[in-house]
Formats: structure tokens, sequence, C-alpha cells
């Protein structure tokens, strides 16, 4: 996301005004704000962001919030977005449940549900349309709904068309993008779990303090959002940040991607818990749950098995902070609710094999439950009226033409 300058409100696609989505992406990413700071932040005169404000505030999009602090002359107000001027409808598609959140364009959550799913059943892409359809009817009590935001644990060449490629999912080619807009009559933006959840980060997390950062996730996989100077980075074909598939030793165990000794297959919680069965930590039935608790009841063995994870962890972390160089790390997954067995050896190899022994790069951790990955897929469509660099496409001009109460570009869609 970058701001851009003052213009004379230039349209850009579908109802998009570029000096108005630029006031909304600053106040969506760096929360309540003066108008003598927005026209600062954005190079725009006093003037036209008096203009723009007094529209947001006849369409009811931004609030004065509070007074902001004065220097000496007439203290001003802070102006901040209303969370019920929208909302968007995120779903995390694991391989055995959904995760549906509702989530108002301030970021807050309104309702989350957890419900079982099969995503290799031969219908399983009807079957998700069906169940987002129950989501999606008009509600009186809620804000607009202005889309569906869909992540997936795969590749998606474009957030767009939404097309998955999905090992662990067992997803080839698959169009979800396009099926559920015929199904839903919604915008529809789908995006690799990670990156959807460095979009939520930019919008609402560490994005707010940091432009340049790192997000790693552990768990049954591990994968990596790049942002940079605020605009996550995808790469040529939305591959990007596939950091669990970087090769460690072609000799090493086999990965779900088909090849053999990907840091995931080394790190991800299968892996773990085959590690801790050969070294006779846990039983042949017992998951990883069971190592867990071992390792939490103190027992040796087990913490050697986090501490040589986070060892090579660190290693391989050191590795993409030394060539992006990121503000901050920002870990997250379901694996942080056992960080704590990691994080010595980790942080101990990070520091050890960082170019500058990792001075300055903070490492912090995301507080994590299952809605977290629906809540970011939620961002996807709540950025749209904050993305400037067309995250997108045709479906954020979509968005924002809904969240504008405008009709056009209702023929865009993306087939």
């Amino acid at each position: 996301m970058k701001w851009v300058d003052e213009v004379p409100l230039a349209k850009h696609g579908a109802g998009r005004d570029l000096s108005r989505s630029a006031v909304l992406a600053l106040l969506g990413s760096r929360g309540p704000t003066s108008r003598a700071d927005i026209a600062r932040e954005l190079g725009l005169s006093p003037t036209a962001v008096s203009q723009i404000m007094r529209r947001l505030l006849e369409q009811r999009m931004v609030e004065e919030v509070a007074q902001a602090p004065s220097s000496g002359g007439r203290p001003g107000s802070l102006i901040g977005l209303v969370g019920g001027a929208g909302r968007a409808l995120g779903v995390k598609v694991a391989a055995d449940h959904l995760a549906i959140v509702n989530v108002r364009l301030d970021g807050q959550m309104l309702s989350s549900t957890t419900l079982a799913f099969d995503a290799m059943a031969p219908d399983a892409l009807p079957r998700l349309a069906a169940e987002l359809a129950t989501h999606t009817h008009s509600d009186p009590g809620l804000p607009k709904l202005l889309g569906v935001g869909v992540a997936v644990p795969g590749v998606v060449a474009r957030p767009d068309k939404g097309t998955v490629d999905a090992d662990v999912l067992q997803w080839r080619r698959l169009p979800v993008g396009r099926h559920l807009r015929g199904v839903l009559g919604l915008p529809v933006v789908v995006e690799n779990d990670v990156n959807a959840l460095a979009v939520a980060e930019v919008l609402y997390g560490h994005g707010r303090e940091a432009d340049d950062f790192l997000v790693l996730t552990i768990g049954r996989g591990i994968g990596m959002g790049i942002v940079a100077d605020r605009s996550v980075y995808r790469g040529g074909r939305g591959g990007a940040g596939e950091f669990g598939h970087v090769p460690m030793d072609e000799q090493g165990p086999p990965c779900q991607c088909g090849r053999h000794g990907c840091l995931e297959a080394w790190l991800g919680e299968p892996a773990l818990e085959r590690i801790a069965r050969e070294r006779g930590v846990i039983g042949p039935r017992q998951g990883f749950a069971a190592l867990v608790t071992a390792a939490d009841r103190g027992d040796r063995l087990a913490a050697e098995i986090f501490a040589d994870a986070g060892r090579l962890l660190g290693r391989a972390v050191a590795g993409a902070a030394n060539m992006f160089d990121p503000d901050r790390i920002v870990i997250s997954g379901e694996g942080v609710a056992h960080w704590i067995h990691w994080d010595v050896a980790f942080r101990a190899e990070f520091a050890r094999r960082q170019v500058r022994g990792g001075d300055g790069i903070a490492v912090v951790l995301h507080t994590w439950d299952d809605s977290s990955w629906a809540q970011g897929a939620a961002a996807l469509v709540l950025a749209a009226p904050f993305d400037l660099d067309g995250f997108g496409g045709d479906q954020a001009n979509l968005v924002v033409a809904r969240l504008h109460g405008s009709v056009e570009g209702a023929d865009g869609t993306v087939d």
C-alpha cells in the first residue's frame, strides 16, 4: 500500500477515488488521526482534506472519535473509521474443517464459527459454496456485507481470479473464486492463508508500527508472509513465501509436496511427531499433543526435539532476514501455543546466523486461535478500500463500489 500525492479526485477502477481511498487507507492502517496529520502524511492541502472528510462524514464512513493533543492552538479532533460502515465474511479452508468469521471494517470480529469439512471430497467446492451461502444473507442487525475472503493453504496466482493449487487439500487448478462468485453473487478474494494473515497485520496489527516485516507461521506446516514497504510481496505467480518448501537435505524425509528434505518435512507437527516416536518419547499411537505434554512436564528428550527444531528454524529464518532485512518478525500459527519450547534455541541460532547478529530485528508473538486464519481472510476484503496497489484487482474495485453504495462496476467480475 502506497500513499498518493494530491490528485483532483480522480477515478481508478470501479468506484475508486484515489484521494478518498488514500485517506481511508491511512485511517485503516494507522488508526484515528487528525486532519492535520492526514494532510501531512498524504501531501494533501488542508482544503482538500476538509472536502474529503466532509464527504466521508456524510457517508458515515468516518467519525470524530477524540480530541487531538493541542500544541497551543485550538485542539483538533481525531478521525477514525466507522466500523459499522461495512463488514466482510472470512473463511479459512483447512483439510478437515472451515473457520468462518464476520469482521467489521475496523477489524472488530462480530462472530466466529468452526464447521467440519472434508476438503478432499469430490464435491468440496460446491459444499463450500453452499455453506458460505448460509452466512451471506442480508441481516438488518449487521453492517453491509462487502464481500467474501477465502484463505487457503496453497498457491493462488491472482487473488481476484482465485484459482488454487494446494497440495495439502489435493486441489489442482481449482476455480474457487469463479465458482463462489457465481453462487454467492458477491465479490470474492482468494489468497494463500499466510499472505492473508500478513494483510491483516498490515491493516490492524504490526503493520501500524513497521513498514517491513515477515510473518512466520508454524504448525502442521511452515509458512512465511513477506511485507515490504507495507505491501505484501506475492512474487510473479503468487508463490512467494513458500518457506516450508525451502530445500534443506535431499536425503531428508518426504514432504507432502512430493519432494524430500523440505524445511516443513523437518519442522511441521507431523515431522516432530515422527521424530518423537523414533526416539521413544511418545508411543506408536500417540500424537503431537503427547509430545507437547511431555515437554510441558520437563521431559528432557521432548525438550531436545523442540530445541533442535528451534535451532533449525532459527537458521532458516536468519537466511530470510539476511535477504529482506525486516524491522521485525511476527510469529503466528497454531504452533504459538507451545512456542516456549522453541524460543531459546531459535533466538540463539537466529542471532548467531544473522549478518548483524540479529541487531534491531524484533521477534514478536501474535496471540493465536483458530479464527485468526479466517480473520486474515476477511482482511483480504476489508483491505480493498485501503489498497491502492490493486491487491484484489477487479474484485477489490467491486468491494469499494459496494462500500460507497455505488452500482458502478457491477459488471466487472473477473471469471
